[in-house]
């Protein structure tokens, strides 16, 4: 369970963070505690040795043990009823020598002590002074036992608050899942997705409110594409159909000039079924988005796609370039949408008459001499499978000028139709320039 998971990631970083400045602050007392010890050691040991010189003995204290240390190492204790202080080699040489002083550590019936051994001025000797390290215990002890409930009610306080901030914050990535969930199992793409916050999650959530909207425009489209081919397809194989019936049931008794003229419109509606799935397949597959955006010279595509259908139609074809600009576009799907655009104004324009092909900075514009496009229709123009009025009889399958607007798109270019002048239209396309950093 994700929450859990982060829930003992933020625990162990609790515990670290508060287990790296106990340990400091521990030692730290620690530290201080036995400097404080080491500070009394001396402040008693002065005190001794000036009450000494004034020929009395110093006031006793419960924690302290003081007794006098002759240079002959026979130790004479100073603090009735204490415990006898041992007498190490180095605190015996303090006394003989009557110079310096020696601290360490002893136990004494079971008891820890600091002991010091100081010179007396006079250099007759030494004074030993022993402090019960039993209080500083006490101290050190009752110091790890609050710092240990205070530190383990701190790691509880910050777990429980984790717990509950990390599944408040984990709660709307769990309701966007429980969303996914519904629409992998349901494959329903309106589903509705828990409202966007202005956090890290609502990004995530808006990113997958995009990626929805993509799939259900996308299946749309493609619904769509399927219910618009089925109804082109639907005129062809109905006269596909018609004819082979047709010369089943005649079965040789038509006159020559009868079947000839069936055969010919079976092949003019098999040539168009053709060219109806062969523009589906392309409409649908989109084989150019596996390349990768470029720049590109219009004038080189235009005088491309000119000398390919001059050749192949006779039709006189010009190219005029004014300022033109390098854009940034797929190779293989600029020259399609030039292709098309020209196929599409050769099949419209009179017999000899001209098709010209215009570039001006990152504009590429045909113009044919034909009927020209309605007003009402020059958006319409781009959309699947539409066909002016008048424009029934040309074939076609009416997908040209689609493809032509879904890979301009794709390339971040918008498309145009106008009346040009003259008459005719003048169909095109803008795409965006290829600057240096392209």
């Amino acid at each position: 369970m994700l929450r859990t998971r982060i829930g003992l990631v933020v625990l162990a970083s609790v515990l670290l963070a508060i287990a790296v400045p106990v340990t400091a602050a521990y030692r730290g007392v620690s530290a201080l505690v036995a400097d404080q010890l080491d500070r009394s050691l001396q402040d008693r040991s002065r005190t001794v040795l000036d009450a000494l010189d004034l020929g009395r003995l110093p006031p006793a204290r419960p924690d302290m043990v003081e007794q006098l240390l002759p240079a002959d190492g026979a130790a004479r204790p100073l603090t009735p009823g204490g415990p006898a202080l041992p007498v190490s080699a180095r605190a015996l040489e303090v006394a003989r020598t009557g110079q310096g002083s020696h601290q360490e550590d002893v136990t004494v019936d079971g008891t820890p002590y600091g002991l010091l051994t100081q010179a007396r001025p006079d250099g007759q000797g030494a004074v030993m002074v022993g402090q019960t390290y039993a209080g500083a215990a006490e101290v050190d002890e009752a110091f790890l036992r609050r710092i240990t409930v205070t530190s383990t009610a701190a790691a509880v306080s910050c777990a429980l608050l984790s717990w509950l901030v990390i599944g408040r914050i984990l709660r709307p990535v769990r309701r966007l899942a429980h969303a996914a969930e519904h629409i992998t199992t349901t494959r329903d793409l309106a589903t509705p997705l828990p409202a966007a916050g202005r956090d890290e999650v609502g990004g995530l959530t808006r990113a997958f409110e995009t990626m929805v909207g993509a799939l259900r425009r996308s299946r749309e489209q493609q619904q769509r594409l399927v219910q618009d081919a089925s109804h082109e397809l639907r005129t062809p194989l109905t006269s596909v159909r018609g004819c082979a019936e047709l010369l089943q049931r005649a079965r040789g008794r038509l006159a020559p000039e009868d079947e000839e003229q069936i055969l010919a419109t079976l092949v003019n509606e098999t040539v168009a079924l053709d060219e109806i799935v062969r523009e589906l397949v392309e409409l649908a597959t989109d084989r150019q988005t596996a390349e990768d955006p470029e720049p590109l010279d219009l004038p080189a595509a235009a005088e491309d796609s000119a000398r390919r259908f001059q050749r192949r139609t006779g039709r006189e074809i010009a190219v005029t370039a004014e300022a033109p600009v390098p854009v940034l576009a797929r190779p293989r799907a600029l020259q399609r949408c030039v292709d098309n655009l020209v196929g599409n104004a050769v099949k419209f324009s009179p017999d000899g008459t001209p098709v010209e092909i215009r570039i001006t900075g990152t504009r590429l514009s045909v113009r044919d001499h034909g009927p020209g496009i309605a007003p009402g229709e020059r958006q319409a123009v781009f959309e699947r499978f539409f066909r002016a009025a008048g424009t029934q009889a040309t074939p076609g399958s009416g997908l040209g000028l689609a493809i032509v607007h879904d890979l301009v798109a794709a390339d971040g270019g918008t498309v145009f139709a106008t009346a040009a002048p003259g008459g005719g239209a003048e169909v095109g396309f803008r795409l965006p320039p290829a600057t240096s950093e392209s």
